[in-house]
């Protein structure tokens, strides 16, 4: 049991009725987890009020209610606060009652369009192989140190981040390295949280289903920067044109790196090849099995944050070196018919154009690339046509598919990614609604030392029609299928 005024320190009050003095069990947003002695937030998401059930959430047991409105009906015994913002307020509340785990670790935040899940992923493995006992909260996967639980969320809600640092917190994890997404901070889960440092790695055209504008999904972005603290460092990717947007107004110590222009930390790309990256990082040389373009800004920040979190300069190459590539992240296979399949999560234009170049680069004009491509449903629409374009201008070959269509008709869906296409790379496409058919067909269509890239789904293990969430994983069916051509 804890004090809610204890709780409320630092939540912004507009108006209390009852006491504060009260003693606590749980704090929660659910109506249907509230229990006896809870305090009960009520929350305004995008689909559904939490106002809406603060009876339901007394009936369950609820002591206290947090909301932005009173209720016009006031239950004696029942203490109500009004709030400005509840889901700060949540965010703020999590975090004490939790005890502020956040203070108790390095915590540093990977936001960007494309690369946070490789970026977080690969420190968190580099800091293992360092010897320190790490945290990790990715779209992919949680990690408590060497504990494993799944995501559902790349931020999760401010509940379960404080949970999962407060754990981390008794199993004496040093370092945490967490993914912030748009809406994660938009949502202000990332409230009341202390950040060892923070990495912006690039943007691009994403999620403005939701941010509406690219301004919007911007000035979303900075905002993390801006409440960054003077103890904290801000490293951002100052080749992306965004990247010192991101430093205009934060407090922290301003960090740059990059491949182009001038930076604090640099790399120049001396080797790319299916095999990895042969890179020169400042003044020394490292290989690196991760692939691309892309990667080399990957492998650039991580090399960076390493040293601003005090790491020696040699060591940190020597574990770079044995880094291993993230699940469904240019993820490869080579048959023994010698095709090359390469998995990864590009859903996104820029995303796509990078994984296509990166391969196009390496192979030579013998081989066929042949690209395995949808779009999600119910999101944002605009990048439909962008997909189409990138993928039959940068493909010898391209089969349209669905990815995850959710609520939506997935012929709909292949009708807007071929509207990007241009007439003359209308012969190198075909569309197969089945995901799996599709991926079976570029097997068919591949000859010995051709390149499959199945695009958009990445790590992911399911796929969403309607509703329901069926087994799918890139990565097993397509190793699947160029099995039986084998045979």
């Amino acid at each position: 049991m804890i004090a809610l005024k204890d709780i409320l320190y630092k939540v912004t009050i507009n108006a209390v009725v009852g006491s504060t003095g009260i003693e606590i069990n749980a704090v929660d947003f659910d109506s249907r987890k509230i229990g006896n002695n809870d305090v009960f937030i009520a929350i305004k998401g995008v689909l559904v009020d939490g106002h809406n059930y603060i009876d339901v959430a007394i009936k369950q047991g609820a002591l206290a209610v947090i909301c932005e409105v009173l209720p016009e009906n006031l239950i004696d015994g029942i203490t109500y606060v009004e709030v400005h913002n509840s889901s700060k307020a949540l965010a703020i509340m999590a975090s004490n009652y939790y005890d502020t785990p956040s203070e108790n670790l390095k915590l540093v935040g990977v936001t960007g369009t494309n690369g946070k899940t490789t970026v977080a992923s690969l420190l968190y493995q580099l800091f293992k192989k360092a010897g320190y006992k790490v945290g990790l909260l990715s779209t992919v996967k949680i990690m408590v140190d060497n504990k494993v639980h799944s995501a559902t969320h790349t931020t999760p809600d401010s509940l379960t981040i404080n949970r999962y640092l407060h754990e981390m917190n008794i199993e004496g994890v040093e370092f945490c390295f967490m993914e912030v997404s748009s809406h994660g901070i938009h949502q202000n889960r990332t409230e009341g949280l202390y950040f060892e440092g923070g990495i912006f790695t690039n943007l691009s055209h994403d999620h403005l289903d939701y941010h509406k504008t690219f301004a919007e999904y911007r000035d979303v972005k900075k905002l993390f920067f801006d409440k960054l603290s003077s103890k904290a460092f801000a490293l951002v990717n100052v080749d992306d044109k965004n990247g010192l947007v991101m430093l205009q107004n934060t407090k922290a110590k301003k960090q740059t790196y990059g491949l182009k222009g001038y930076a604090d930390y640099k790399a120049q790309i001396l080797e790319n090849q299916f095999s990895g990256l042969l890179l020169k990082v400042n003044d020394s040389e490292v290989w690196t099995r991760l692939i691309g373009n892309f990667n080399a800004y990957n492998v650039l920040a991580i090399y960076a944050t390493a040293e601003l979190l005090g790491l020696e300069k040699v060591e940190i190459l020597r574990l770079i070196s044995d880094l291993e590539n993230v699940s469904g992240r240019f993820q490869y296979l080579i048959s023994d018919e010698k095709i090359t399949a390469i998995v990864d999560y590009a859903h996104t234009p820029d995303a796509l154009k990078n994984v296509l170049e990166t391969i196009n680069s390496i192979r030579t004009k013998n081989e066929e690339l042949i690209t395995v491509v949808g779009c999600g449903g119910d999101r944002d629409k605009t990048k439909r046509p962008k997909m189409g374009h990138i993928a039959s201008a940068l493909s010898t070959k391209v089969v349209f598919t669905s990815d995850n269509p959710r609520s939506e008709k997935p012929e709909a869906i292949l009708e807007d990614i071929e509207a990007g296409v241009e007439p003359q790379n209308f012969k190198k496409t075909l569309s197969i609604l089945d995901r799996k058919q599709a991926i079976k067909t570029a097997c068919q269509l591949a000859q010995p030392n051709d390149i499959i890239l199945i695009a958009g789904k990445g790590h992911e293990t399911y796929q969403e029609i309607n509703g329901e969430c069926t087994n799918f994983d890139d990565y097993k069916i397509v190793q699947e299928f160029l099995k039986q051509l084998q045979k």
